[in-house]
């Protein structure tokens, strides 16, 4: 795998992807997971979360474009590609895989009760990305 920088407002990783594309993809969804629930957040007692609710907290924001390059940051021959089409890719990624979890079982009935990314639509039928 090869080394990705890629940048998109305040964003910036180094990420190891087998392509361009697929780092962006990657960034796409650690920028998600600040806003989506995850096991780790769901098994954590109430206590833990009202500890730092009050604290100021750095959110990451993409910007309309996301700029993908193997040799750094801000370099002018960085690939482009649009955050809402990665978001897309990203979102139909994650219904997929919802999907397929559903279908084989392994989804218990307290699982099934929280809102999965999959029920979270970025973008609804028949909205363009």
């Amino acid at each position: 795998m090869a080394k990705y920088y890629v940048q998109s407002g305040n964003f910036r990783r180094v990420v190891s992807a087998d392509n361009s594309r697929k780092a962006a993809i990657w960034a796409v969804h650690e920028v998600m997971q600040q806003i989506l629930p995850s096991d780790e957040t769901e098994s954590s007692s109430a206590s833990m979360r009202l500890v730092g609710e009050h604290e100021p907290r750095s959110v990451t924001v993409l910007s309309a474009k996301v700029r993908v390059n193997e040799r750094g940051f801000d370099r002018d021959d960085a690939r482009e590609m649009s955050t809402m089409e990665i978001v897309a890719e990203w979102n139909q990624m994650v219904m997929t895989l919802d999907r397929l979890q559903r279908m084989f079982g392994s989804v218990t009935d307290a699982e099934a009760s929280v809102v999965k990314p999959s029920e979270t639509r970025f973008f609804g039928d028949g909205m363009a990305a």
